[in-house]
Order: structure tokens, then sequence, then C-alpha cells
């Protein structure tokens, strides 16, 4: 009878969106990747009509038809990464949000991608890896040992509030790894140049990325839609959590390991890029409420469309040439996180 009513207590208090309005938010995010990848495949430095394009995915232009050749060659695999990639970033969001239970996570901010990025970067100047699955296991390791050091740093801060102290610690990691992968790369001319634009996140000439990480995406993006009851159950609190039967320990330990596998995925496939996670958490939160059966796989989605659509953005901005993905989104993310911050502040919450 006592489980039954604390079951009844979890469940009044984990916001529930409406049906209606689950439903409306699908739709709408469905449209924008929807327009995202079309963009994505239509627009750029050659501007290719929408005709053409729906045509080569078809398979009704000759081979030789070049507009064919760069939507199929080019733009396609790009335009899947790039879905893939934002996914992986949209869910690790939630997910890391979820077990700090602070808004302010994601994989960016908190060190994590950085720890990838320089293992990646070790990888290839020290042993010689340049195979995107040997990308894959340094980006893990890297991940997984800079969210742990991020972790302890974090409990030995003396500030008053861990998710101050998270952030704070997230940034030093950061930028002390950071400062190893330039350290190591401005040292060799070769390899600099070869990581100049995967240091900063991009999508560009990636699309073979996608055969060697698919399996550990797909696997990772699987794991998180079994994680729902057990993170509405954390997000109680770890007491109320472990009367309803739930080991904190084991389970915030497996869930913050799913989190670093989706972010070591992303970064092994196009380096850092920031604060996706963190906006397609709070959209997708606006959007269904903060049950975490709808919330991981609308994070996903809105992952998703956030990664595609600021490609298509980093393509169209005036000037010579295209930026990379990661900077567009640090452009929007960080004004972002600033105003989430400053409402943590001014609310005390």
């Amino acid at each position: 009878m006592t489980t039954s009513l604390t079951r009844e207590k979890q469940r009044a208090h984990v916001p529930r969106a409406p049906a209606s309005r689950r439903t409306v938010g699908f739709i709408v995010l469905a449209a924008l990747l929807g327009a995202s990848v079309l963009a994505g495949l239509a627009l750029g430095a050659r501007e290719i009509s929408t005709l053409t394009v729906v045509e080569a995915l078809l398979g009704r232009l000759p081979a030789e038809d070049y507009n064919g050749l760069v939507v199929l060659t080019e733009r396609l695999p790009r335009v899947m990464l790039g879905i893939l990639v934002g996914a992986c970033l949209g869910a690790a969001g939630a997910i890391m949000q979820a077990v700090t239970r602070n808004p302010l996570a994601d994989p960016g901010i908190l060190g994590v991608e950085a720890g990838a990025a320089a293992a990646v970067v070790v990888g290839i100047v020290m042993f010689g890896v340049h195979e995107p699955r040997g990308y894959f296991w340094f980006a893990l390791v890297g991940a997984a040992v800079a969210a742990v050091a991020v972790g302890f740093i974090s409990r030995a801060t003396t500030t008053a509030s861990r998710e101050i102290a998270l952030v704070i610690a997230g940034a030093a990691v950061a930028a002390l790894l950071m400062s190893i992968v330039t350290l190591l790369t401005v040292r060799d001319e070769a390899v600099y140049s070869s990581l100049r634009s995967w240091s900063v996140g991009s999508l560009v000439g990636r699309g073979q990325m996608i055969g060697e990480l698919l399996p550990f995406a797909v696997i990772a993006l699987l794991l998180v839609l079994t994680l729902g009851k057990s993170l509405d159950a954390l997000a109680l609190g770890d007491e109320v959590a472990a009367g309803l039967g739930v080991r904190v320990g084991p389970v915030r330990l497996w869930a913050a390991g799913v989190g670093v596998l989706l972010a070591a995925v992303a970064t092994a496939a196009v380096g850092p890029v920031a604060f996706v996670g963190l906006v397609a958490a709070h959209v997708a939160r606006l959007l269904v409420g903060t049950e975490h059966r709808w919330l991981l796989p609308y994070s996903i989605l809105t992952g998703a469309v956030l990664l595609t659509a600021a490609d298509v953005a980093a393509r169209l901005v005036p000037g010579r040439g295209e930026l990379e993905v990661g900077i567009m989104t640090a452009v929007v993310g960080t004004p972002f996180f600033v105003y989430l911050a400053r409402r943590r502040v001014r609310t005390g919450s």
C-alpha cells in the first residue's frame, strides 16, 4: 500500500504535458527537421533547386549530372551526419541535466567534449591513429576521464551552489584540455592543418564517419530510451528514489555512462560542438514537460533540428567561405547559457 501511494506521489511530482501539446510539438519539430534537411541539400556555395534535389534522391538524374553528384556524395552524407550528431548531443544534454540535477549542464560546458577532443588529438599525434573507429575509443576514454575529473573538482569547490561548482569545474577542465590540444597541434604543421576545422566542430567532409560510428550511436540512442523512469525517480531526490526501489548510485553511474558515450560519438565524428545539448533539452522541456520518457526522445529530435539548421546557417553567413558549425552553435548558445544562468541567480533556484 505504501509503495502504491509513493508511486502516486511520484507521478504527481512529474509534470506532464497534455497529449495534444506533445503532438503539436512533434509535428513542429518534424516539419523543422524536414525543412532543415531540404535546405541542407539545396543551399550552399552552389544553390540547387528543390526539384533537382528530389530528382537526385529518387535516382532520376543521369549519373554524370554534377548537381546530382553534389547532392548525393557531398550534401546528403553531411546532412545525415548532422542529424546523427545533433541527436546524440541533444540526448546527452538531457541526461547530464537529469543526472547532475543542473539545468546548465551540457557536454561542452562540463568539459566532456574537451576531454574527448584532447584524447583524439593524443591518439593522432602520439599513436598514429587516423581511423574513425580509433577516434571513437580515444574519445570515449577522454570523455570519461574528463567527466570524473569535473565531478571530483566540483565536490572540492567551496562555493555554496553545486550547480555553479559544476560549471566552474567544467570550464577549468575544458580550458586545460584545449590548451593541451593546442600545444600538441601547433608543433606539427601537418597535424595542425588536418585538425584546424575539426577542433572547432565541423561537418565538412566528414560523411565517411557515419558508417564507422553509426553502430555506437544507434546503441547509445536505444539505451537512452530505457532511462526515462529511472531519471524521473532521480529527479525526486535520492531518498525518494531509493524508497521507490531505485538503486541510486548504479542508476546515476549508468545514465552518466550513456551520456558520456553519446558525447564521445559526437565528438569523434565532428569535433567539439557546444551548447546543442543545453538548448535542445530546454526546448524539449518547453514542449513536453519534465517527464523523461517524453523529454529524452524529444531532446533527440530537437538536437537533430538544431544542428542541421545551424549547419545551414553557417553556410549562408556573408563573407568568404562558410563557418564551421561549432562556431555557429556557440554564437547562438552562449547568450542562451548566460540567460539561463542569470535567471537561476535571480530566482535562487
